[in-house]
């Protein structure tokens, strides 16, 4: 498609303009201003304004330009999450009108023309987007004045986030034009990042803010690198967090569900710490036997046992210098987590078959996705051991607690896999996007990753990939997406309904209590998971907890 669409005078621009304005709630009484099922809150232009210098003053042009475009950036993929839950089916061009109309009612700018240029199934995204009057602007004017860099980096941020979710790309937005340059307007041009060249590094850090090597960097760059990617904020909490441990000797311990990356982070650790040029040793606790776990960690002696030929070191010698990565470490046996214990508090460890002690200088980095202090409630974990590991805990949230980052993860994976299998891809059907956002993911990113090297080898050279090259995921993609009342959402016939209703009515069950009734049973079924429960009353993960929410507060009250 290539169209000039004039916003201010469209029909459509106007229909969502309505739609955007039903969708802002003022409760007086409690304080609180919603935007659909997202509290929001006002401020004044002033205060705005001394905020923006205040961290100008005080962290400096360019880095505050980096915090409000990830700030932008993170609300832009917010509001593409409210614009598909509205409009599944809708055109890139619609999208792009309502992203227009979500600024203007938040007070950032009044929207302009939107050129746009884009075939998703061809791998194909050029946006030129303007707007009048943006706030950014005019308070940078006030507070700075005229100046020779564009300065409307929430708005940008937002029009990259926003383009991402929507497309499944990494779509990079860049200012060309900005009224606190001296410009009659401010106008951005968008499109894919790998597109910009060279020129993106310095204006991708809010999409990619460090790239760091992963597990099969030993082999070297020959043999596959990857890039930790993200922009949510449990992501830059993550990264917060090992940039605060890395330079330290203090232990770690890094929670999360299987397949969200502990070993990857674990290795983020390793590299950013001291100890990198240093042997990083791996341990999966629960792969290895009990009756071999000693003799892993701590090395054999000649004798020692039958079948023991030759003297050896075990991981804790081998890791000397540098980090031992204890992975699923609840599952140690009781005795094995007392000798590990004896070997951390003692820093040295003796072979299996031996009488010299030896010491050891090595970084312990745990991960478990096991309820550690629910073990040792249960007696199956030691109390003493668990402290000794959780000096510093770092949690991993599961992929479907970032969906953020999951069209930066897909347009990583695209590039990686295509590459690796030599195929030529051009780009991903806009409705296995879709159904790639609203996937739950409960194999984490491990299954994205998974999903992404199947399709990219199902998928025809110069072809798209669709739903259908998903494999056996694509069922469970297709009924996931299809919206509410297929994924497990009851269906009721008309006439069904109608009884049901008097029946209801006859019982003297009111409104409230049924939705409390039918909250706490879809819960119940789900496990106290809140995503498959609000798959089964057919609305929104956000939208169940605001109405769980809601009923807690007025119980309490």
């Amino acid at each position: 498609m290539n169209n000039i669409i004039p916003t201010a005078e469209d029909a459509l621009s106007s229909q969502l303009m309505q739609e955007v304005w039903s969708l802002l709630r003022f409760t007086p009484g409690s304080g609180h201003v919603w935007m659909d099922d997202s509290r929001i809150a006002l401020i004044s232009s002033a205060a705005f304004a001394n905020l923006r210098r205040a961290l100008i003053e005080g962290v400096g042009f360019e880095r505050t330009g980096q915090m409000m475009t990830r700030i932008g950036y993170a609300e832009g993929s917010k509001d593409a999450k409210l614009y598909r839950q509205r409009h599944p089916a809708g055109s890139a061009q619609e999208a792009l009108s309502m992203r227009g109309e979500l600024q203007a009612i938040a007070g950032f700018a009044s929207p302009g023309e939107i050129h746009l240029d884009a075939d998703l199934a061809h791998g194909r995204f050029y946006a030129e987007l303007a707007w009048n009057d943006s706030l950014e602007a005019n308070v940078h004017v006030l507070t700075q004045g005229i100046g020779t860099e564009p300065v409307c980096w929430i708005l940008t941020g937002h029009a990259s986030g926003y383009c991402t979710d929507i497309t499944g790309r990494a779509i990079l937005f860049r200012e060309v034009e900005c009224r606190a340059t001296g410009a009659p307007r401010c106008r951005v041009i968008g499109k894919p990042l790998d597109e910009w060249g060279v020129d993106a590094s310095a204006f991708s850090e809010y999409l990619r803010p460090q790239p760091f090597v992963n597990r099969f960097s030993e082999r070297g760059a020959d043999e596959g690198l990857e890039d930790v990617v993200g922009s949510s904020a449990a992501f830059f909490t993550a990264l917060h967090l090992l940039r605060k441990v890395a330079p330290t000797k203090a232990a770690a311990l890094i929670l999360g569900e299987t397949g969200v990356g502990k070993e990857v982070f674990a290795r983020v650790l390793h590299r950013m710490s001291p100890r990198a040029t240093q042997p990083f040793v791996a341990v999966n606790c629960a792969a290895i036997p009990e009756s071999l776990m000693e003799s892993e960690l701590f090395g054999v002696e000649r004798g020692a046992y039958t079948g023991a030929t030759e003297s050896r070191p075990g991981r804790f010698e081998r890791a000397q210098g540098g980090t031992l990565f204890l992975d699923e470490i609840g599952a140690l046996s009781y005795a094995a987590q007392s000798k590990l214990l004896r070997a951390l508090q003692e820093g040295e460890i003796e072979r299996v078959g031996d009488r010299t002690t030896r010491k050891v200088d090595v970084r312990i980095v745990a991960a478990t996705n096991v309820d550690l202090e629910r073990a040792m409630r249960d007696g199956h974990f030691r109390e003493d051991l668990y402290f000794r590991l959780n000096v510093f805990p770092i949690v991993i949230p599961p992929l479907r607690e970032r969906p953020e980052d999951i069209p930066l993860l897909l347009d990583y994976f695209l590039t990686r896999f295509s590459r690796l299998h030599q195929r030529r891809v051009t780009g991903v059907s806009e409705r296995a996007v879709e159904a790639l956002l609203l996937y739950d993911y409960p194999g984490n990113v491990r299954e994205l990753e998974h999903m992404v090297e199947r399709a990219v080898i199902m998928a025809d050279d110069d072809a798209a990939i669709d739903l259908s090259h998903f494999a056996s995921f694509g069922s469970k993609l297709s009924r996931r997406s299809a919206g509410p009342g297929v994924d497990g959402a009851v269906q009721i016939r008309a006439g069904v309904a109608d009884a049901t209703a008097a029946g209801l009515l006859d019982q003297g069950l009111d409104l409230p209590t049924l939705e409390a009734q039918l909250l706490q049973e879809a819960v119940a079924r789900a496990g106290g998971k809140l995503a498959p429960a609000a798959r089964l009353l057919g609305i929104s993960r956000p939208q169940l907890a605001y109405r769980l929410k809601k009923r807690g507060a007025a119980k309490l009250a």
